[in-house]
């Protein structure tokens, strides 16, 4: 058997090498064996490499390019309330780093939690998907250098911390009622120390803005100056360009709504920054805001929390 074997394996493998070199042995070759060998039929043969052991399968090659920090990256402000303090932030979020960012999240999403008494809990007041981001991932650590430098002499390096962000995710109906994001009392440090610590600032960035509704409210905001006498329509965000080949008119970022306050339309890329704290380190009661509901679609954005520490 080990004879046949072997026999059949040797033809296999000289007729595979005849076939292969026919063109470029008619080149050299006479014409009248050229003839000759042109003639011969040469059977189609599958030659398994099997008999010599390597059984070795390759594995998929990841071609996927590892994400780089644009430090270049640049964003535009524009002041929305001085007292409590609020800021529209245009382009926070690039697209290559929402796409990551998505990604990063995506297995992680759950039903929301809200924090009560120093414990997380369900309830029908935030019926949103979250998932917490690692804090480990390149995408995650560059758009945290960038909140972080945002805040400027208001976070202290090695002391404070810019702690877990957050992705939540919005489907049709579902909201995010008036709530704050400080604490009532500050949690304790998670190090075990007698440290405790509260979220003194607050940013909201959209990811996914493929929706209808949703819009991010809160109720005592309120333009820093009053309108002019003349009646002139109230600031509501300066608008991009229209693409080209788009039609239609653009809305304003924000509205008046109608039981006072106002309304931010989600937008992808775009984000909202408040201070949460008085210099005291009390809750400022202003900054309760909702997550309107979705009328259809899907809404996902990122919370970023920083948190001030007290020893």
């Amino acid at each position: 058997m080990t004879t046949t074997a072997a026999k059949v394996a040797g033809i296999s493998a000289g007729a595979a090498l005849l076939g292969l070199g026919i063109p470029y042995f008619t080149r050299i070759a006479p014409p009248q064996l050229t003839s000759f060998i042109t003639d011969l039929p040469v059977t189609s043969v599958s030659l398994s490499l099997s008999f010599l052991g390597n059984t070795t399968k390759s594995e998929p090659v990841n071609t996927e390019m590892p994400f780089v920090c644009d430090t270049s990256h640049s964003y535009r402000t524009e002041l929305v309330s001085l007292d409590p303090l609020i800021i529209y932030v245009h382009n926070l979020i690039a697209p290559a780093e929402i796409t990551s960012l998505l990604k990063a999240g995506e297995p992680e999403f759950a039903p929301s939690k809200v924090t009560k008494g120093g414990r997380q809990q369900n309830t029908n007041e935030r019926t949103s998907s979250s998932a917490g981001l690692p804090e480990d991932d390149a995408t995650v650590q560059c758009v945290l250098k960038r909140a972080r430098n945002f805040l400027g002499t208001m976070f202290r390096d090695g002391w404070d911390e810019m702690g877990q962000p957050q992705l939540v995710r919005y489907t049709t109906g579902q909201q995010f009622k008036l709530h704050h994001d400080w604490f009532s009392s500050p949690l304790w440090a998670d190090d075990g120390s007698w440290n405790t610590w509260n979220r003194i600032a607050s940013f909201f960035a959209i990811l996914e803005d493929n929706c209808i509704g949703g819009e991010t409210y809160f109720p005592f905001a309120k333009g820093i100056i009053a309108p002019s006498p003349k009646g002139e329509e109230p600031w509501r965000g300066s608008l991009a360009q229209t693409p080209e080949g788009e039609q239609g008119q653009q809305k304003p970022l924000w509205r008046e709504h109608e039981d006072g306050g106002l309304a931010f339309r989600p937008i992808a890329g775009n984000a909202l920054f408040w201070i949460n704290l008085h210099p005291n380190g009390t809750g400022d009661t202003r900054t309760k805001h909702a997550g309107l509901p979705l009328e259809s679609g899907q809404k996902t954005a990122m919370n970023i929390w920083p948190r001030q520490y007290y020893a």
